[in-house]
């Protein structure tokens, strides 16, 4: 797998593990944690959730800035990781008011901003050596594979540590009964009959509950900490990523950047043209203007205002030579913003639809993939049929004949030993995406092997303009299945007090997990088509000078990308499923149609 890497790959991809365990945590319980902890609507949770992914993409570019200045990459890459467990820490405290909450999540988005866009710059100077320039394409799908083993454990954790927890208080997980419980103590809840019948179910005791209220503030805050507990998990991973690359982060390149032999006239340093920076900050203070007297969102300007003043900027600092292949990467940044705008839709809407219309429980197989042990087992199990398949020698084949037995019979022994029907969790659901890369990064880097024999391999770019038709397969699958459900806008009524209530999701309009599955399935082909793949655009394509701003540029156009997700939860509870789901379709088409009106541009960037 690593035949023909530098030794630096396997400490990158070892060291962002923490990162990623700690992304993923984020991904499966934050939406869901600010929910349950503070009672917030979707809207609103949706609207933090973005500033925060938002944060975590846009401070890169401060980090790029700081290492491109200090020319320190792996100085600045190592306060990010110390910076990123301190935010850990902070949201891992139990009983903090809203705005220390936010104030952890800051902490971690400056760490990551630090960390992340530097760490994948380190590893595109690793591909700058001749001896290694052939195999960049691959190193960045190993680097990103690697680094997603780390991710698929994180949403099995953070789900025990709280079920743990609650258990400990005597209670059982219900995905509804947060909402439940803020709506029964605001006098929201239509159906406090039913509400009741609920708690008395996840009251392992079994004793009558006398008093709701008391019941129902029980349960928001033993919900609450168990989340809390499951980031103080992730603080510990980072100790983890930090041990790792204090230790072998001699294998990293320690790249000083040599003077390019340009006249200082063709070549000006950055910073040196104040007139380009006015500019860039003008082009930010108008556009935030226009947002705030045009749709009074001064919010939403600065975000957009800021990716345009930059591109400007980055534009005018460039030189002559420098400006083609700036500008392919200005014309990619924005592609990309449509991108993550509906893949990280899985932190948000599709885990509203994970919680809130996908059944509760599963039968005895289908509980294979929601349960660690037995998915563990049944992966080891695939493992070894593919030896077995795939191998020639006898030695080896007859090892995954073993596995294959061994961790087939366990998979079994695991399903037979299931209830009829087991409970599920929606936080889960995020582990499928890193399942899925990991599982996938191989297959398809041979797909692209195979026809770059035939000479067939597509173009860096239009591997990302295929990656965004598959994005649109991926949210026709859960716009399909989300047919002829209720939607939550239905769900919202005006009681006889005139206060607006709510109405639970009936059991009728929940679906099986294998909808949810297999979109996430697509959208991580998809990914694989175009994340990695735009990260060796930008190392590939990016002037030298500006090489960790660029890496900074690319992860800004992905927190632009993050800051829009609040469309999604915005038109939650006011447009039917698969209205909103059509969104990110027509999203992703348009996308991939620029991407392939401007490829012959993105091509000769390349060259």
């Amino acid at each position: 797998m690593l035949k023909g890497h530098p030794k630096g790959l396997l400490v990158a991809f070892f060291s962002n593990m923490g990162e990623r365990f700690g992304f993923y945590t984020m991904m499966a319980i934050l939406v869901l944690f600010l929910q349950a902890k503070y009672g917030l609507t979707e809207s609103e949770a949706g609207g933090y959730y973005s500033w925060f992914y938002f944060g975590i993409y846009a401070l890169a570019l401060v980090g790029g800035i700081l290492a491109d200045w200090t020319k320190k990459y792996k100085l600045v890459i190592l306060a990010g990781i110390i910076i990123m467990f301190s935010g850990y820490v902070i949201m891992g405290i139990p009983g903090n008011t809203l705005t220390i909450t936010l104030i952890g999540l800051f902490t971690i988005a400056l760490g990551n901003g630090l960390f992340k866009g530097n760490l994948q710059a380190v590893v595109g100077q690793m591909y700058d050596d001749q001896q290694y320039s052939k195999v960049r394409d691959s190193a960045f799908m190993i680097f990103y594979m690697g680094i997603n083993i780390g991710a698929f454990f994180a949403p099995f954790v953070a789900t025990g540590v709280r079920n743990w927890f609650l258990k400990t208080q005597g209670l059982l997980h219900d995905g509804s009964m947060p909402a439940l419980c803020h709506a029964y103590l605001k006098g929201e809840l239509a159906d406090v009959d039913g509400f009741a019948a609920l708690a008395q179910r996840v009251n392992i005791s079994g004793a009558a509950i006398d008093n709701l209220s008391v019941f129902a503030q029980n349960y928001i805050d033993a919900f609450s900490k168990g989340y809390n507990y499951a980031f103080s998990i992730a603080a510990g991973s980072m100790i983890i990523s930090m041990i790792v690359y204090i230790v072998f982060n001699k294998y990293l390149p320690n790249k000083e950047k040599a003077a390019v032999a340009d006249t200082k006239a063709d070549k000006p340093k950055l910073g040196s043209n104040m007139m380009n920076i006015v500019i860039g900050a003008g082009i930010l203070v108008v556009t935030t203007l226009i947002f705030h007297f045009i749709w009074n969102d001064y919010k939403l300007g600065l975000v957009v205002g800021l990716f345009l003043g930059f591109v400007a900027m980055i534009f005018m600092f460039s030189t002559a030579e420098e400006k083609p292949r700036v500008m392919s990467l200005i014309l990619v940044f924005i592609v990309v913003i449509f991108f993550w705008m509906s893949f990280h839709q899985n932190g948000l809407t599709l885990t509203f639809f994970a919680r809130d219309y996908t059944v509760k429980e599963v039968g005895p197989f289908t509980n294979i993939f929601f349960n660690l042990e037995s998915i563990l087992a049944f992966l080891a199990a695939v493992a070894g049929f593919f030896i077995v398949l795939m191998k020639k020698k006898n030695n080896t084949k007859l090892i995954g004949a073993g596995m294959l037995i061994v961790f087939g019979y366990l998979t079994y022994y695991f399903v037979s030993q299931s209830n009829a029907m087991n409970p599920i969790a929606p936080e889960v659901f995020q582990s499928f995406n890193p399942l899925f890369i990991v599982a996938l990064t191989f297959p398809v880097m041979g797909v692209f092997a195979w026809l770059n024999k035939k000479n067939l391999e597509p173009s860096t770019p239009k591997k990302i303009g295929i990656g965004m038709i598959i994005a649109a397969i991926g949210f026709v699958l859960v716009l399909v299945a989300s047919l002829n459900l209720v939607s939550p806008h239905e769900l919202q009524f005006v009681d006889e007090a005139g206060k607006l209530a709510y109405k639970p999701v009936p059991d009728s309009s929940r679906v099986m997990p294998y909808w949810l599955i297999s979109s996430y399935l697509v959208l991580t082909i998809a990914e694989l088509f175009l994340s990695p793949m735009g990260l060796s655009f930008v190392s590939k394509v990016a002037p030298t000078r500006f090489q960790g701003l660029m890496q900074g540029g690319w992860l800004l156009a992905t927190a632009v990308g993050n800051k829009f997700l609040f469309i999604g939860s915005e038109f939650w509870g006011k447009l039917d499923l698969w209205q909103l789901w059509a969104i990110f379709i027509v999203c992703c088409v348009l996308s991939a149609a620029f991407i392939f009106s401007i490829m012959k541009r993105l091509e000769n960037a390349t060259k």
